[in-house]
């Protein structure tokens, strides 16, 4: 029995599939003091209500405020610290390590920063999608 399929017509989105690491980060939109790298978005692999990429901060940056819409977010961080500032002039914040997953609900505007002196990287999962509103600082 043969796993290869010989239907020519399925598409992406219709049949599991593999992406070979994060796509270049001009791919999505971007938000100054991280980079986002696409893996899995409607362009790669079909998907139609969730988006999955790759984030990397420098160290000692703080990003502009921004929120992502809809869309709810949840990370998991591979490799140093991440800070999420947020509330009435973005006093509060939680932070996660290596091992921890996060969480943003949608519409919360937000403030992402690294203020430590190793960079951070973190695998990021939005659904629907990447949505990303930059606000004014």
């Amino acid at each position: 029995m043969s796993t290869r399929s010989t239907r020519s017509a399925v598409k992406k989105g219709q049949k599991p599939y593999v992406v070979h690491g994060p796509q270049a980060a001009s791919e999505t939109t971007q938000t100054r003091g991280m980079e986002r790298r696409p893996g899995i978005t409607a362009d790669t692999a079909g998907a139609s209500k969730i988006w999955l990429g790759l984030v990397t901060a420098t160290p000692n940056e703080t990003g502009q405020p921004h929120h992502h819409g809809e869309a709810e977010t949840a990370a998991y961080v591979l490799s140093g610290r991440v800070r999420v500032y947020f509330g009435e002039g973005y006093k509060e914040f939680v932070e996660a390590g290596p091992g921890d997953f996060l969480f943003v609900p949608a519409h919360v505007h937000h403030i992402e920063a690294n203020p430590f002196d190793e960079p951070h990287t973190a695998v990021l999962a939005r659904s629907p999608d990447n949505i990303v509103v930059n606000l004014a600082e």
